[in-house]
């Protein structure tokens, strides 16, 4: 890789981190939670990653990152849906709770 490679390679990395939080930050409060939950494809992808890089590799260290890999990308898909799991249940209505009878 050399100089001007390196260099458009940064330049399209801090463009797409300044669009991602211009696009983050219009995002209404209530959109957030749908919006984490897309995000929680992303951690499926690595896991793919991670298979592919198993299948082709052919070192004892191939296989170890691969498997670290796997193991920290499923952690999070995991972790991602259980904690978007969460957030929907504070949006679900309480049960009206049962009227006492009072005694005369």
């Amino acid at each position: 890789m050399n100089n001007l490679d390196l260099l458009t390679a940064i330049t399209v990395f801090v463009l797409s981190v300044l669009v991602g939080i211009e696009v983050i930050s219009k995002v209404p409060a209530t959109l957030h939670t749908p919006l984490m939950s897309g995000s929680n494809s992303v951690h499926g992808i690595v896991v793919i990653g991670a298979m592919l890089i198993a299948a082709e590799s052919h070192t004892w260290l191939g296989y170890v990152l691969a498997f670290v890999a796997m193991a920290f990308g499923a952690m999070n898909v995991v972790g991602g849906y259980v904690v978007t799991d969460r957030m929907l249940e504070m949006f679900k209505p309480k049960p009206a709770a049962p009227e006492k009878k009072q005694e005369v």
